[in-house]
C-alpha cells in the first residue's frame, strides 16, 4: 500500500515538472505534504487509490489539530487536490474527493518594512562580515544585488556568473515556472558584483589548475546543487543584521524583496513596473504593497503630527 502512494507522488511530481514546469521548491512542498497525508491515510489502513472525502476532511482537522497555520493547510489541500485532478485525468480514479473542498482561507499579513536606513545599515554591514575578504565582497555583492533588484533568494543563489559577464545595466532572471524576465542592476550593485567577479575568477582559476570543474554559479557553494544554499544565506543575513544594529527579527532575504518594492512605490514607480520587475503573475499579488505603504504613511502621521495626541482640556 506504501509502495503503491509512492508511486503516485513520484509520477504525480515527475508529471508536474515535465507538463508544468513546476518550479523544483514547489515540487518538494508538495512531495513533503502529500508523504505526510500518505502517512496520516497509512496509520488508518487506507490509500489514495479509496481515500473518500470524508478522509481527506478528517485529515484536515487533524492538521489543524496540530497547530498548523492557515498558510501550511491550505498548502497541504491544494496538493492534494492536485495529485486527485492528475489521477483522475490518467483514469487511477473515477472522482476527485478533493474537488469541493474549502481550504482554511488566509490571514492576509503584511509584509514586514525596512526603512532606507536599515537597508543602508545592513548593506554596510555586508562590507564587514566574512573571515576572509573574499568572503565580505561576497557578502556585499549578495545583499546589494538582492536590494537592487528584488530578486527571490532562490532566484539570487541559482543565478548563473553568465548573466552577469561583461558589467550588463540588467540581467535576465528565471523565476518561478522557467518564466524569464529582465531586472536592473544599480551602479552600486555593478560595482559591487564586478569586485565579487574579479575575487572570484581569481579563485576559480586556481580551481581549475588543481583539476576541479568550473563553477556555472556566480555564487558556487559545495554542496550538490554547486551554488550557495538558502539556507546558509538565510542564516548569514540574520548575523549581517546583528552586525547592523537591526533586529533580526524583521531581517530575511524576502525582507529586502519587500524592501525593494515599497521603497520604488514609495519613490513613485507604477505599480505594473513593479510587478514586471518583481516577477509575479497576477498584480493583485503586487497590490500588497500598496497597503503597505498606507499602513507606514499613517503611523508617521501618528507617530510626529502635531495634533496627533491632543486631548481636550476643560
Amino acid at each position: 500500500m506504501a509502495d503503491a502512494m509512492q508511486r503516485w507522488i513520484s509520477t504525480f511530481l515527475d508529471a508536474q515538472a515535465a507538463e508544468r514546469d513546476a518550479a523544483r521548491n514547489t515540487r518538494l512542498a508538495y512531495g513533503r505534504d502529500l508523504l505526510d497525508f500518505a502517512g496520516w491515510l497509512g496509520h488508518r489502513g487506507q490509500d489514495f487509490a479509496g481515500a473518500t472525502r470524508d478522509e481527506v476532511e478528517a485529515y484536515l482537522v487533524s492538521c489543524e489539530a496540530e497547530g498548523l497555520s492557515k498558510a501550511t493547510r491550505a498548502r497541504r489541500l491544494s496538493a492534494i487536490r492536485q495529485l486527485y485532478r492528475f489521477a483522475h485525468e490518467e483514469g487511477w480514479r473515477a472522482d476527485n474527493p478533493a474537488l469541493r473542498l474549502k481550504g482554511p482561507g488566509l490571514d492576509q499579513r503584511l509584509p514586514k518594512v525596512l526603512t532606507h536606513d536599515e537597508v543602508d545599515r545592513l548593506l554596510e554591514a555586508a562590507r564587514d562580515k566574512g573571515r576572509s575578504l573574499d568572503d565580505q565582497i561576497r557578502n556585499r555583492a549578495l545583499l546589494e544585488l538582492l536590494y537592487a533588484t528584488g530578486m527571490r533568494v532562490s532566484e539570487l543563489v541559482e543565478l548563473p556568473v553568465a548573466a552577469v559577464r561583461g558589467d550588463p545595466r540588467m540581467i535576465l532572471v528565471r523565476g518561478k515556472g522557467g518564466k524569464e524576465r529582465m531586472v536592473p542592476l544599480s551602479p552600486p550593485a555593478r560595482e559591487a558584483v564586478a569586485d565579487w567577479l574579479e575575487r572570484r575568477d581569481r579563485a576559480e582559476d586556481i580551481a581549475r589548475k588543481a583539476g576541479q570543474p568550473a563553477a556555472k554559479h556566480l555564487f558556487p557553494g559545495r554542496g550538490a546543487a554547486g551554488h550557495l544554499t538558502r539556507n546558509h544565506f538565510y542564516v548569514l543575513i540574520k548575523q549581517i543584521a546583528v552586525l547592523a544594529g537591526v533586529s533580526p527579527a524583521k531581517v530575511t532575504p524576502h525582507t529586502l524583496r519587500h524592501a525593494f518594492a515599497t521603497h520604488l512605490l514609495a519613490g513613485g514607480a507604477d505599480l505594473r513596473v513593479i510587478q514586471t520587475l518583481l516577477g509575479h503573475a497576477d498584480v493583485a499579488t503586487t497590490e500588497i504593497y500598496t497597503h503597505v505603504l498606507d499602513e507606514h504613511l499613517t503611523s508617521l502621521v501618528l507617530d510626529h503630527h502635531p495634533l496627533a495626541d491632543r486631548t481636550d482640556k476643560t
